[in-house]
């Protein structure tokens, strides 16, 4: 027979145990809760059959979809499975790659440091990571230049800033472009820095050696520029990107999984990669996130997450930035993130980038269900999020699909949960 102490021990440890689950996975909320945040019940049904249907058509395996307003849970759902082969269903604490996702944890970063003075948005780049002076850009060759020139350079026109970092103007981009063959070389044509077994400071200073594919500050190009802010972010702060983010964002937010490489102990949680190509879903490639070298923090897309840790950072957002009592910004650097930053140089579904995702500011250009001011990004592991100022609410729909062979899921999962709102 147990011992009191022991007995009391015991039901300490399960407490603790369902305290940590409960800060992982916020509780469901009910079609009750749902309607009382004004969402009509009916129609986010209609969300939950357009997931459901494309888990039972062998589109995708599975994922977690959760939408709150006025930072109360209206939806939080598990679907299909994590680990097809293993037969285990996805769970509402998996963990997921989130790829470009992590480019708003590094722009909050940068703006925290901003905020402290350590710098103003258009200081040269250069003044911190010094391999940046003296950019030059890959330009067509003039006529007459001898057969096979795939270009020449000249000199950028002003270095690259902060800013132009923060917008994707920088010139950089994944190695495509007039100098390809060069980034070929350096060994960087890719957005995945994770299997890399060199530092990112070593990765960003031969980056730095490169060409750019744009004078600064000319034309939106996605590229490498936010991995550059998280070189910037460590050279700034003295700190690893890792422990940065550890130290001042996810243990403040309670952001209790995320990380850039993740325990072997969560492995289990950790959701597998499919991708679908042809109509076929099959599993695909499961990256360097447990057993990789473990060195280089691409703060472009290098991040692990549940759903659960990026809610609260979109919340944080959301609410100017400030959450449960935690001020991670001001709510003069969340606005100023919020506004269209490269003029007309952005067009995609949107008009307007702001300082890390696109901003939509014009309803009738993208032509879809949505708000003027809400913003967000996505994954090429297929995730993505929304944040809507104007209708209180915060969006995102976890999943591991790459490639994603065209599939439309995340356009519909806009538009149903807009036409999901009743007041």
């Amino acid at each position: 027979m147990k011992s009191p102490l022991r007995a009391l021990l015991a039901l300490s440890l399960i407490g603790l145990a369902t305290s940590a689950v409960s800060a992982r996975t916020p509780a469901s909320p009910t079609p009750a809760d749902a309607v009382a945040l004004g969402f009509d019940a009916a129609r986010l049904k209609r969300l939950e059959n357009v997931i459901q249907d494309h888990v039972d058509r062998k589109q995708l395996a599975g994922g977690v979809m959760y939408i709150a307003r006025d930072g109360r849970p209206a939806h939080f759902k598990a679907y299909g499975q994590q680990d097809i082969e293993g037969g285990r269903a996805m769970a509402p604490d998996a963990i997921f790659r989130i790829a470009s996702m992590s480019k708003a944890v590094t722009s909050i970063a940068v703006m925290m440091l901003y905020e402290e003075g350590k710098f103003l948005l258009h200081d040269p780049v250069e003044k911190f990571i010094p391999a940046f002076k003296n950019s030059v850009v890959a330009v067509a060759p003039p006529k007459g230049s001898p057969a096979g020139t795939k270009f020449v350079t000249e000199k950028a026109r002003r270095p690259i800033q902060i800013r132009d970092l923060l917008t994707h103007t920088a010139g950089l981009t994944y190695g495509s472009g007039l100098a390809a063959d060069l980034y070929k070389e350096a060994k960087l044509t890719h957005w995945y820095l994770a299997g890399k077994d060199e530092t990112l400071a070593t990765v960003i200073d031969r980056l730095a050696t490169l060409p750019l594919h744009g004078h600064p500050g000319e034309v939106y190009q996605y590229g490498y520029s936010t991995d550059v802010l998280g070189r910037l972010v460590e050279v700034v702060s003295g700190l690893p990107l890792d422990r940065f983010f550890a130290e001042r964002i996810f243990g403040p937010l309670k952001m209790v999984d995320a990380c850039f490489f993740l325990p072997p102990e969560k492995e289990p949680r950790l959701a597998k990669v499919y991708g679908l190509a042809a109509g076929k879903l099959a599993p695909g490639d499961q990256g360097d996130y447990v057993r990789g070298p473990r060195k280089c923090f691409s703060g472009g897309a290098g991040l692990l997450a549940t759903t659960a840790d990026y809610a609260r950072l979109l919340q944080m957002l959301l609410n100017h930035g400030e959450l449960d009592g935690v001020r991670i910004l001001s709510r003069k650097s969340v606005e100023l993130m919020q506004a269209n930053h490269t003029g007309d140089k952005y067009r995609r579904d949107t008009t307007a980038f702001g300082l890390g995702f696109w901003v939509n500011q014009d309803l009738g250009y993208f032509g879809e269900l949505g708000t003027e001011g809400a913003y967000g990004w996505g994954s090429a592991y297929y995730p993505q999020y929304l944040v809507d100022p104007k209708e209180r609410m915060v969006a995102l729909f976890m999943t591991q699909l790459m490639p994603s062979g065209g599939l439309d899921l995340m356009a519909k999962i806009k538009v149903l949960t807009y036409q999901s709102l009743a007041k």
